[in-house]
């Protein structure tokens, strides 16, 4: 029996990268959504929203494998301790959560919204699988973009990112799913630790742009001791992607010209 895999946001950047690839391995899939879409051969969308925990029983009818891709700016750690309930009610024998890397360590309201998601999981009883990621270049591309229309551009001290390719982590989050629960596995990260001054430099040279002057930032408080101390990277055990920042730049180029 090929038992549906639900995934949540499956229309997100991350989800509609995963639900090709579980087609592929020929998974039937069901996608969670607040607004669901027409039909399409082996997916199945049904109607629900898990921050308020509408729509769950149904969603996870004869579902053994959760993919749990949606979030947002705030209730993170609310929809997972629901879905994380309803899961485990309905006899579900694998919960995976996507996560972010830092999440117990950076002093930042999303950070600790992540955290609290990930205990609802670790301790729903439902075997269970968190992937902690890094930023995708999709998240980083529109921060550079502003930036880069200042006459300044901000380099805040000690601020690093380890941009990474959204297929990696689809792919990834993909092998999670058709195995076996891995409690917390490695994170996934790009393969280079880039400062504000080298991802804007790369966009103005993708893009033909003009590279702006530093201006020098000091991020004060807990939240600036956690980035110098590189509390947002990825420590051992960590899974690099080998798609670059200026590789992803690069791809989008043809868009600019």
């Amino acid at each position: 029996m090929n038992a549906p895999i639900l995934v949540t946001g499956g229309t997100g950047t991350i989800g509609s990268r995963v639900v090709p690839m579980l087609r592929e391995a020929g998974r039937d899939v069901r996608i969670l959504s607040r607004h669901p879409r027409a039909v399409e051969p082996g997916i199945r969308h049904v109607e629900g929203d898990t921050v308020a925990g509408r729509g769950l029983v149904e969603a996870l009818d004869d579902v053994e494998v959760v993919l749990h891709l949606a979030g947002g700016a705030k209730g993170d750690d609310i929809a997972a301790k629901n879905l994380a309930t309803a899961a485990k009610a309905a006899g579900v024998r694998h919960l995976i959560l996507i996560s972010v890397t830092g999440a117990d360590r950076m002093p930042i309201g999303y950070f600790r919204a992540k955290a609290k998601a990930e205990r609802a999981v670790a301790e729903s009883g439902v075997p269970w699988t968190v992937l902690r990621a890094a930023q995708l270049h999709e998240f980083l591309l529109p921060i550079v973009r502003g930036m880069a229309k200042l006459p300044l551009l901000p380099t805040p001290g000690g601020l690093r990112f380890e941009p990474v390719q959204v297929d990696e982590v689809a792919a990834r989050l993909t092998e999670i799913a058709l195995g076996a629960p891995g409690g917390r596995v490695g994170d996934i990260a790009g393969p280079e630790v880039l400062n504000v001054r080298q991802l804007a430099d790369a966009y103005a040279d993708a893009t033909g742009g003009r590279r702006r002057r530093g201006l020098p930032i000091h991020i004060p408080g807990a939240i600036g001791r956690a980035y110098r101390g590189a509390d947002n990277l990825a420590g051992d055990g960590v899974q690099r992607g080998d798609r670059t920042w200026h590789e992803y730049l690069k791809e989008l180029n043809q868009d600019w010209s």
